[in-house]
């Protein structure tokens, strides 16, 4: 992809959907930290059938302690690897209350210093919850920025790096959902839908 045709691709992205959220379901930022710990090779579709009875009962670090790892690993047992992210998320709840207060912390290095928690989990976090213009790079975002040559690269470190220099200021900090979307609905892992895509005129793939 062409440097001049990043700003149009988004610029048309951005038009069908000018406020682009993620689609896991929560109402703080402990929930959403849970929700995307728990997303990892699972469906937002699958995590969020869980979490709705989770968090009835435990929306906080400190409930979800209260509630008790047994209890814990029951409710998310629907989703895949759940026992290992139970146990992730039971520690990660110990160690906000004992380092942070019960918060969520603000910064890269403290958010992945939770157990459970990659890149990629802290980029999402930092993104959705608190504004920062990171990229949170999964399979579809490494999928969509390969194929269209928007930033190729060969594992998901280097296609966030090279999406952060070539997306306009304007456009990073939505730029993550416009992404993941588009990976997800049009630019698909099988059958891409090329003939609907809105900004194939931009895209590099001979799939076209």
């Amino acid at each position: 992809m062409k440097k001049t045709d990043i700003a149009p691709f988004f610029a048309v992205l951005q038009v069908a959907n000018p406020r682009p959220q993620t689609e896991l379901e929560f109402t703080n930022v402990f929930e959403l930290l849970a929700a995307v710990l728990l997303s990892a090779q699972a469906t937002d579709v699958g995590v969020n059938k869980a979490t709705r009875r989770l968090f009835a009962v435990a929306n906080s670090p400190q409930k979800m302690l209260a509630l008790g790892l047994p209890a814990l690993t029951e409710h998310i047992r629907t989703i895949g690897l759940y026992r290992n992210k139970a146990k992730n998320l039971y520690e990660t709840c110990r160690l906000l209350v004992e380092r942070h207060g019960g918060e969520v912390p603000r910064t890269r290095e403290e958010l992945e210093a939770l157990p459970g928690v990659g890149r990629k989990t802290a980029n999402v976090v930092l993104n959705v919850a608190f504004g920062e213009p990171t990229m949170a790079v999964d399979t579809h975002i490494f999928r969509v920025g390969n194929r269209t040559g928007l930033a190729p690269g060969k594992n998901p470190l280097q296609v966030e790096l090279k999406l952060l220099e070539r997306i306009p200021p304007e456009y990073l900090v939505d730029a993550h959902h416009w992404l993941i979307l588009h990976g997800r609905y049009v630019c698909t892992a099988r059958g891409p839908k090329c003939g609907e895509c809105a900004v194939s005129a931009y895209c590099d793939s001979r799939l076209r």
